[in-house]
């Protein structure tokens, strides 16, 4: 994990009169521990791995201090979850590309499209402070080899897919 989030994180939360806890910092350990997106339950799965002692509510809670000291993003990748993005702070202009038959993310970048956006927004008499753009497709896989291996794996785990609207 990025000390630079530590640090950022550790001046919000001295701020807010709130102190570090081992619960806390195990949170927070595994949330940035790749740059998977996730759900709350998701995280609160990993962080219950790394430490017993994890409630549900803290992680919750964390979730929420995280997001306020802008170091996690919300983002809507389809369905009823609130999913985050561990990925915004080093990256705060991003995409996701998301499959509505297998449900996976791919994040992509892209200069002309940060360029583009630019352009509008000051065109629009904007000042551009950061860019999410969600696309949603079909892969490929499913189309050209019948079978998915996301979508298997999606299903194994009991993720729910966003309903496909044709």
């Amino acid at each position: 994990m990025d000390q630079a989030i530590l640090d950022k994180l550790d001046a919000f939360i001295r701020k807010k009169g709130l102190r570090r806890t081992p619960q806390r910092d195990a949170i927070v350990r595994t949330a940035f521990a790749s740059d998977e997106h996730f759900t709350s339950e998701e995280l609160f799965e990993r962080a219950r791995k790394a430490n017993a002692g994890v409630s549900r509510a803290t992680v919750y809670r964390t979730i929420s201090l995280l997001v306020e000291a802008g170091l996690l993003h919300e983002i809507d990748l389809g369905g009823d979850l609130k999913t985050y993005d561990p990925n915004f702070f080093d990256k705060p202009s991003h995409n996701h590309l998301v499959c509505i038959d297998c449900g996976k993310v791919v994040e992509f970048s892209d200069s002309h499209l940060e360029l583009l956006n630019d352009c509008l927004s000051r065109r629009m008499g904007f000042r551009p402070v950061r860019q999410s753009i969600k696309i949603e497709a079909c892969c490929e896989q499913l189309r050209t080899k019948g079978v998915c291996p996301n979508l298997i794996k999606a299903r194994v785990t009991g993720k729910r897919l966003p309903a496909r609207k044709r």
